[in-house]
């Protein structure tokens, strides 16, 4: 300091005279530069400390990410990264497991170059998805890995934001399924099978049953001894009750594939129920029950819902409670809960006083196949099917069907249905009387079974129609092709050449008349199982075996009108 107050002029004069104010200066650079020392000594001592912890914060970080690599290397699933062009930008182990080709062979190249499995249309929809910006994406894809052994993968993925809120790129997985996938297939393969064996034991079955009842039809239209009356009763109502065993194994078949549909036509339900009262009238007598039936006066005449389906359940409900009631009776009521200007709510009510089911058993009762003990199907018989079968059409048609019982004292079955209301006034009555009434027809008939080909016979000769029945497609081609007719109804499988083919044969003739000539397909498959196929082989009509007798002298006596009106 004394050479810089030299420096500035002063001399030894004024040095002596400011001695004290230069010592307090003094003083002040000394306690400066020790602050300043004092400082450094803080500064570089905190920076050792920051240094420390920082290393002990990377050492912790690094242990953190190894932990995190090895969870995520850990896992089954690959977990990805990807930026906005699906360019890979992270990728854990199970990639390389997956795949085949090593993680530091994928990262940065296109999702398009390593995941060969997925098709065109997959690839368009990630793109979008991409460019879009959605929520979500999710698809299953197969890849072939280098071997060639396919595998299944699930894809998940997901779009990743930055700071700003813009999408930066997807994060997502990719699972091996291929073992469900693979199961999912054998299942679906083991429904198939199990399909088309109940639909063809179906058609083995009903075949010869329409021959059966057919004959049974045509014995009641003959003269017959009074005695044999209750015999053709009994042979058209156990033929009649097989038909109704078939038809609940097909519709617990079209249940299960989601394949039955509501329709919706006018009805009059009064008549329904007296037809049902009825049916079930014998049966009442034969065990001694009281039958009683009740209908609500409110209840409209006409309604418009589907009374097949309403008529199977309860017939369905009255059949159960005939056959686990021996003593007291059965009631059947109607009650009209809630009826408004467009439609009517009616509860239908179905009680016994028989065997009743047990509480722990009232829910397993409406599962298929399942019965209320082990020994009630050999005591009572029975399919199993009734009481499922009666809640799937009642679900079809918004309802559920509900049970109260007691073991012992009896059960209540009820359903509540919506309906609405008709225009129509009054509807035709069915008639139930055989129809004999004569028919000018040239018919052909493709039919290989030789019972089905007899009751034709005796029906058509009956109704005075000309007819030639051929054992197979090939030889209905053989005789068509010299003869003309009104009409032919095909059987559908048939040796040599079925009724397809045939169909298909007949309808490239070359002479137009030939070729249009009207054909109705004549077999023991259901419509859902070959509407489909009838349709687009030009076929113009179905009818199912076993058919109604009646309904076959309608569909002809149809042809024939037809016929007239052309002459």
């Amino acid at each position: 300091m004394l050479r810089q107050i030299r420096n500035a002029g002063f001399n030894e004069a004024d040095i002596l005279k400011f001695k004290k104010f230069f010592s307090v200066v003094n003083d002040a650079y000394k306690s400066f530069d020790d602050d300043v020392k004092h400082i450094e000594i803080i500064l570089e001592q905190s920076s050792n400390e920051l240094y420390k912890v920082n290393q002990t914060l990377k050492s912790q970080v690094d242990n953190v990410e190894n932990e995190l690599n090895t969870i995520v290397n850990t896992i089954d699933d690959v977990i990805f990264k990807t930026d906005m062009q699906g360019n890979f930008k992270y990728l854990n182990k199970a990639w390389e497991d997956l795949f085949g080709v090593k993680v530091e062979e994928a990262i940065n190249r296109n999702y398009r170059d390593l995941l060969f499995g997925i098709n065109k249309k997959e690839k368009v929809r990630i793109s979008k998805f991409l460019s879009e910006e959605h929520d979500g994406y999710e698809t299953l894809f197969e890849f072939y890995k280098p071997s060639g052994k396919k595998i299944w993968v699930q894809l998940r993925l997901a779009l990743t934001y930055n700071s700003n809120n813009k999408a930066d790129g997807t994060i997502g997985t990719m699972s091996d399924v291929t073992q469900l996938k693979e199961t999912e297939i054998e299942l679906n393969n083991a429904n198939k099978i199990k399909d088309e064996f109940v639909s063809t034991m179906s058609h083995e079955i009903r075949t010869p049953l329409n021959a059966v009842m057919g004959m049974s039809d045509i014995l009641l239209m003959e003269t017959f001894l009074p005695e044999q009356l209750e015999n053709l009763q009994v042979l058209k109502y156990s033929s009649e009750h097989l038909l109704t065993l078939i038809n609940d194994l097909l519709d617990l078949n079209k249940y299960k594939s989601k394949q039955i549909r509501l329709v919706e036509e006018d009805f009059n339900l009064s008549e329904l129920i007296q037809n049902i009262q009825l049916h079930f009238k014998q049966a009442a007598l034969k065990k001694g029950l009281s039958f009683d039936t009740v209908l609500d006066s409110e209840m409209p005449n006409i309604l418009k819902g589907d009374s097949l389906k309403l008529s199977q359940v309860l017939k369905n409900l009255l059949s159960n409670a005939f056959k686990f009631t021996h003593e007291g009776g059965v009631s059947f009521r109607t009650e009209v809960i809630d009826k408004k200007v467009e439609n009517t709510t009616i509860r239908f009510l179905v009680e016994d006083s028989g065997i009743g089911v047990s509480y722990n058993k009232q829910k397993d009762i409406f599962k298929s196949f399942v019965q209320a003990s082990v020994d009630t199907s050999k005591l009572y018989g029975g399919s199993g099917l009734g009481l499922y079968i009666s809640k799937e059409l009642l679900k079809i048609q918004g309802s559920d069907l509900q049970l109260d019982s007691v073991e012992e004292e009896g059960s209540l079955f009820w359903f509540d249905i919506t309906f609405k209301h008709s225009n129509t006034v009054s509807l035709k009555r069915e008639n139930n009387k055989l129809n004999i009434t004569p028919i000018n027809l040239n018919v052909l008939v493709a039919e290989d079974n030789n019972l089905n080909a007899m009751l034709l016979k005796k029906l058509f000769k009956k109704w005075g129609i000309n007819y030639i029945i051929a054992k197979n497609g090939q030889e209905l081609l053989d005789v068509y092709k010299d003869r003309d007719f009104d009409i032919i109804l095909m059987d559908l499988q048939m040796p040599v050449l079925d009724g397809y083919d045939t169909t298909r044969i007949i309808r490239k003739m070359s002479d137009s008349g030939k070729a249009l000539i009207p054909i109705v397909a004549l077999t023991a498959f259901s419509e859902s199982e070959v509407g489909d196929k009838i349709r687009r082989y030009r076929m113009n009509g179905y009818l199912s075996k076993p058919f109604k007798i009646n309904e076959l002298h309608d569909l002809l006596n149809f042809y024939c009108k037809k016929k007239q009106q052309v002459v």
